[in-house]
C-alpha cells in the first residue's frame, strides 16, 4: 500500500450522521471524494434526499436514511439497513449535534437534556449500533468540540458538557474495542467552521472571539475539518485510537 493510498475508502461504507447541513454535508462529499459508499442519515429526509442524489451525480454511491439519533430503534434501524443494502459498516461519523446558550441558573432542564440526548447519547447508541456489526478494522469518528476544552465566553454549559462527554466516550470504547475487536475510536475537536450552529453567533462575536483566540486568524474552512475525519476513518491512522484531534486553528494555545 502506497502512502497516498492509505488514505483511500475504496469499496468501505461509511455512515455520516446530521448529514443534511453543514459539517456533515462536508464529510460526506469528502469520504465520497476518496471512493467510500456514503450512508447519510438525519432528520431532514427532503434535505437528505436531494444531497443523496447530489453525490451520485457526482459519480459516488449514496443512500439517506431519515432518523433521529436520539432514538436507539432509530439508531439500530440505520445499521441494519446499511447491512441490509452494502453487508458491511466500515466507518461510522458521529457528527450529529445540537448547539445552544443560557445562562446555568436560568437554563430549563429540557434544554440541558436534549442536547445531552442529542450530542452524547445519540452517538452512543450509534455506536452500540454499530460496533455489534463492524468488522476488524472499522473505524468511528466522534466530533466532539474545542469547547469540550476550553471556553469561548458563552454560557454553554449543556453543549461543553456534552461535547467534554465524547472525549471520555471516545477513550473508553477506544479501550474496550479497539484490541478485543479490531475497531478504532477516535473523535476531532474543531473550533469554528461554517454551519448553522455558527449562524446562531452575533458577527461580533465571532470577529472578536477569532482575532483574541485563534493564532491562524481565521474560521476554518468545511474541507479543513473534512480532511480530518477521512484521515482518522483511513488506513492512515491505522495506528491511532482513543485520540481527540483538535482542528481549531490553535485556538487551545490561547
Amino acid at each position: 500500500m502506497t502512502l497516498l493510498s492509505r488514505f483511500r475508502l475504496d469499496g468501505k461504507v461509511c455512515v455520516v450522521t446530521g448529514a443534511s447541513s453543514g459539517l456533515g454535508v462536508a464529510f460526506a462529499r469528502g469520504l465520497s471524494e476518496v471512493g467510500a459508499t456514503v450512508v447519510i442519515t438525519g432528520r431532514r429526509e427532503t434535505r437528505l434526499q436531494a444531497e443523496a442524489e447530489a453525490l451520485q451525480r457526482a459519480g459516488g454511491n449514496a443512500l439517506a436514511i431519515a432518523a433521529d439519533v436520539t432514538s436507539v430503534a432509530d439508531c439500530s434501524r440505520v445499521i441494519e439497513q446499511t447491512m441490509d443494502r452494502y453487508g458491511a459498516v466500515d466507518v461510522l461519523v458521529n457528527n450529529a449535534g445540537l448547539s445552544g446558550a443560557a445562562p446555568a441558573t436560568r437554563e430549563e432542564p429540557d434544554h440541558f437534556r436534549h442536547i445531552v440526548e442529542v450530542n452524547l447519547l445519540g452517538t452512543y447508541w450509534m455506536s452500540q449500533a454499530a460496533g455489534r456489526v463492524m468488522s476488524r478494522g472499522g473505524s468511528i469518528v466522534n466530533v466532539s468540540s474545542v469547547l469540550a476544552l476550553t471556553t469561548a465566553g458563552l454560557p454553554q454549559a449543556a453543549y461543553s458538557a456534552s461535547k467534554a462527554g465524547l472525549i471520555g466516550l471516545t477513550r473508553d470504547l477506544a479501550a474496550q474495542w479497539s484490541g478485543r475487536k479490531g475497531i478504532r475510536v477516535n473523535a476531532i475537536a474543531p473550533a469554528f467552521f461554517p454551519s448553522e450552529m455558527l449562524d446562531l453567533y452575533e458577527d461580533s462575536y465571532m470577529e472578536d472571539t477569532i482575532r483574541r483566540r485563534v493564532p491562524l486568524g481565521r474560521a476554518g474552512e468545511p474541507d479543513e475539518c473534512t480532511a480530518a475525519v477521512v484521515f482518522l476513518a483511513s488506513p492512515a491512522s491505522s495506528y491511532i485510537t482513543g485520540v481527540v484531534l483538535p482542528v481549531d486553528g490553535g485556538m487551545l494555545l490561547t
